[in-house]
């Protein structure tokens, strides 16, 4: 059973935040290559998910791409790393394959 994302609390120190992606193919194979290696780079586990569904583990561009997160589409990011919750963030705003 996949990994759910966790509501804010008090006690739930989890960084989380809502982007629409920017990339006009979406999160597809350059665009998820790109989040999975930048998420690569940070120790804490960082979910990523298409909002309402089941989040995927950030650091893998074939669970990324299984999202079918289309331009415009709204995704969530969320990690105990507010650091690695905001940069990658500002990557799925912008257009990955500019």
């Amino acid at each position: 059973m996949p990994p759910k994302l966790r509501e804010k609390t008090k006690e739930n120190s989890m960084a989380q935040k809502t982007v629409k992606v920017g990339s006009r193919v979406g999160l597809h194979a350059r665009p998820a290559s790109l989040v999975a290696d930048r998420a690569s780079d940070y120790n804490e586990e960082i979910l990523i998910a298409v909002e309402g569904g089941d989040p995927v583990d950030a650091t893998s561009q074939m669970m990324i791409m299984t999202l079918g997160a289309d331009h415009g589409d709204k995704v969530v990011i969320e990690s105990e790393n507010e650091e690695a919750v905001e940069v990658l963030a500002a990557m799925i705003e912008s257009d990955l394959d500019a």
